[in-house]
């Protein structure tokens, strides 16, 4: 027992006989001794003392791979031999080059080179912290967003959304029933470390049916011997609520390390202009922790998260008769005002989601890496309606949907050749409780995806490169759904499905409906540099999307919209076929980025308004999932100013028109044109102080299908036809938002931000195109936002 207790502190401690130590001084250009600075030798790090010193020990015979990095430096990379106990010193060389919001460089690039990625850095994720995902990433050009409300948001990349956007987290592909457009990301944006946004499908290794683009979520990751943390606290005006979020990270003690956060919302009513918002509270707890090993050649990592939500929907989307429905839509008014409260009521949803996984990589040689990946994910939603002889508790929809994926991929680097290939698998099964006492919108099913692929890229010269990747995926689904006959009969699904048909129970129909696709998915681009920091990509890519249960299955209210969506079992899977090109320039005072693009789409599934249906629950507008070809185009345009070394200006532009190709018409919920600009005074000898004023110009949409329809309404005690206008997009509106920030040490190791900021300060009236809910409210008024983050 002593034996094994003396080989466990020698192994911890990296006292190992027959090790070397390496060890030596790292000074600056001008012999000024660099304190803190990151360095690493084959599998160890550490970092140096006061006076510059370093002192790594357990380093074996042979060629050793150095490392070191220091803020304000150039990196130093460079291969040592090490034959014994060694003493050597480095000298680092100033850096010139300042970092960018969004940095976009090709020898950085991981997930495709010939795409220009866009990153969101810290300090943005940072100021989002009691907000949402989908908020955050609006910081990107041509990102819009998708609303159902004021919490429910989720990311509008070049004009397509939900299934279309995948969103991947920790490497895992975030499983949240993400179909609905009423569907918020189930991720809590504080345990973000870093975001990448990839545009079009050319993240092959991460699936095939990415037609608008991947969201790319990475934690954060310590690799030297440290401990620190932060706590951010955030509170508004609007909402009277806040938000408070924890982290602590610790690296590379005994080759482990492991970080931990949590986060917790709480918010009431929120306020547009003229009147409360009612019932759109929202609360959100939180968790996310991994514990990390890194041996000499290989790591390991666990991981698991958990998000928790309940979100208010608004009262006035709920509305009992035609009457109230109609005068709602045309003439503005909101049907239900209340005084602000923080309670929640039905209608409401209840969301919790879990993900585990385990990740083992190998690395054989340099360059070369092997990974294998399990994770789990477990979602329930419960969707809370108003419904009179029935528990508050009980809800109307309620979804348990469990995600089996396993991963192995493959990655090697020869020379100028770049090659990754992978293989998948995933099981899911989708479960609806029968004892809501309500028919589920979304059935029962089992899911089974299976995908290969290969991309290889090669480096003709430094400058120029071209990579070239293909997929195939295999996937089938089946489920299990009650289909009422007179709907069946509606939808005109025989003879057709009639093979689908498994029971007879009166007045509905016991259905077992089967598909079953195999895709091939590819993409080809190049990168190419030139002249002094111009970079040019070129990609084109063909992508295939199947039917979401969503789009194949909806059969009745969704209660977080207010709105009746049905499913078509007809759908056939979209065919996306893309060319996206990016020039873009770098330098110190002046950075631009031109983005157009071109995306013609076989069978696009969207959602068409065809009138009204009066429930027990009361009267809603009905939307059906239809089917055209659609072109997509388009151009995103970000630059940076820097005037002088106190101000600076960031333009962002974003563009899209679509058009029905197949009925000679615009398509619905296309972003109108929006102009976003950004003038930001900083001054760090005055405790680095920040002052920006940002302006948001929304165009109105004047491309849109006309859907109005005519249903009849009492006026004067008798029916009367009139003309509901569910198509005419709301005007355009200019906001204005303020931010600042002054940072201040409290201790000898901490330090802190203190931020106020303004969300619309002139408290403009007015609609969003995009929020599903403008038929029946305004959108938010003046909110003050006080933050504060400490680092310690």
């Amino acid at each position: 027992m002593q034996k094994i207790s003396l080989f466990f502190c020698l192994w911890c401690f990296g006292i190992s006989l027959g090790q070397n130590t390496i060890s030596g001084k790292i000074i600056g250009e001008n012999n000024v001794a660099l304190e803190k600075c990151h360095i690493h030798i084959g599998s160890k790090s550490g970092s140096s003392d006061k006076n510059g010193f370093y002192s790594l020990q357990n380093i074996p015979n042979g060629s050793a791979k150095v490392l070191i990095t220091y803020i304000g430096y150039k990196s130093i990379d460079t291969t040592i031999t090490v034959n014994g106990n060694s003493e050597i010193n480095f000298v680092m060389k100033t850096k010139k080059e300042e970092l960018q919001e969004v940095v976009v460089k090709h020898k950085n690039n991981f997930y495709n080179h010939s795409i220009s990625e866009q990153k969101i850095k810290e300090k943005t994720i940072e100021k989002y912290s009691s907000q949402s995902l989908g908020n955050a990433l609006k910081e990107v050009s041509g990102i819009s967003i998708l609303k159902s409300g004021s919490t429910v948001v989720k990311p509008v990349i070049n004009g397509l959304h939900s299934s279309r956007v995948p969103i991947y987290t920790n490497n895992v592909k975030l499983e949240d029933q993400q179909w609905g457009m009423e569907h918020a990301p189930n991720f809590d944006v504080n345990a973000a470390g870093k975001i990448t946004v990839i545009k079009g499908a050319s993240g092959l290794q991460y699936g095939g049916d990415a037609i608008g683009g991947i969201v790319v979520i990475e934690p954060y990751s310590i690799k030297n011997d440290t401990l620190f943390g932060k706590t951010i606290v955030t509170t508004e005006s609007n909402g009277r609520g806040g938000s408070i979020s924890s982290s602590l990270h610790k690296g590379n003690f005994c080759d482990w390390s492991w970080n931990a956060q949590a986060s917790f919302k709480y918010f009431g009513d929120r306020e547009s202009p003229d009147y409360v918002l009612s019932n759109t509270g929202n609360r959100e707890a939180n968790f996310s922790g991994d514990v990390k090993y890194i041996g000499k050649k290989y790591d390991f990592t666990t991981f698991y998260s958990i998000y928790n939500a309940t979100i208010g929907i608004l009262s006035a989307a709920h509305i009992g008769n035609v009457n109230d429905l109609y005068n709602s839509i045309n003439n503005q008014i909101p049907s239900v005002t209340e005084d602000f409260t923080y309670s929640i009521q039905n209608s409401k949803q209840k969301i919790q989601h879990h993900l585990a996984k385990i990740n083992y990589n190998y690395y054989p040689k340099d360059g070369e890496t092997i990974a294998l990946q399990y994770a789990f994910q477990f979602n329930n939603r419960q969707e809370f309606d108003l419904r009179t002889g029935v528990s508050d508790s009980k809800p109307a929809l309620d979804l348990s949907l469990m995600t089996h994926t396993l991963n192995a991929d493959y990655k090697k680097s020869i020379d100028a050749w770049d090659f990754k290939s992978g293989v998948m698998g995933s099981f899911q099964n989708n479960s609806a409780n029968p004892n809501t006492g309500v028919r589920p919108l979304i059935p029962s099913y089992n899911k089974f995806d299976a995908g290969v692929y290969g991309i290889t890229d090669y480096h003709f010269t430094e400058d120029f490169s071209i990579e070239v990747g293909v997929r195939y995926d295999f996937s089938t689904i089946e489920a299990t759904k009650y289909y009422l006959k007179s709907r069946w009969d509606e939808r005109n699904y025989s003879p057709e499905f009639d093979s689908f048909i498994a029971a007879d129970f009166g007045t509905q129909w016991l259905t077992k409906p089967t598909f079953t696709f195999h895709n091939l998915s590819a993409s080809i681009g190049t990168q190419y540099s030139f002249g002094e920091n111009y970079e040019w990509f070129l990609n084109v890519s063909r992508a295939v999307r199947n039917p979401n249960p969503s789009e194949y299955f909806s059969d009745g209210l969704h209660h977080s919209s207010g709105m009746i969506e049905l499913g078509d079992l007809r759908l056939a899977k979209e065919k996306s076929n893309k060319i996206s090109s990016t020039l873009q320039k770098k330098g110190n005072n002046f950075s631009i980025s031109l983005n157009p693009f071109l995306n013609y789409i076989e069978d696009y599934m969207y959602l068409r308004p065809i009138g009204f249906e009066t429930t027990i629950r009361g009267a809603f507008p009905v939307w059906q999932y239809e089917q055209s070809n659609a072109l997509l185009t388009g151009l995103d345009i970000e630059a940076e100013w820097k005037w002088s070394d106190h101000w600076q200006h960031r333009l962002l532009v974003s563009y899209i028109n679509g058009k029905d190709k197949t009925n000679d018409d615009d398509l619905i919920d296309m972003p109108p044109l929006n102009l976003n600009n950004r003038i930001q005074f900083h001054k760090k000898e005055w405790s680095d102080l920040i002052l920006a004023l940002q302006s948001e110009w929304v165009f109105r949409q004047t491309q849109f299908p006309d859907n109005n329809f005519t249903t009849n309404i009492i006026v004067d005690g008798e029916l009367a036809p009139v003309v509901v206008d569910i198509s005419s997009p709301p005007s355009s509106y200019h906001l204005l938002h303020f931010n600042s920030e002054v940072k201040f040490k409290t201790s000898k190791n901490t330090l802190a931000t203190l931020g106020f900021n303004v969300f619309n300060v002139l408290n403009t009236q007015y609609r969003d195109y995009l929020n599903r809910q403008r038929f029946y409210v305004d959108e938010l008024g003046r909110n003050f936002q006080i933050q504060l983050k400490i680092n310690y």
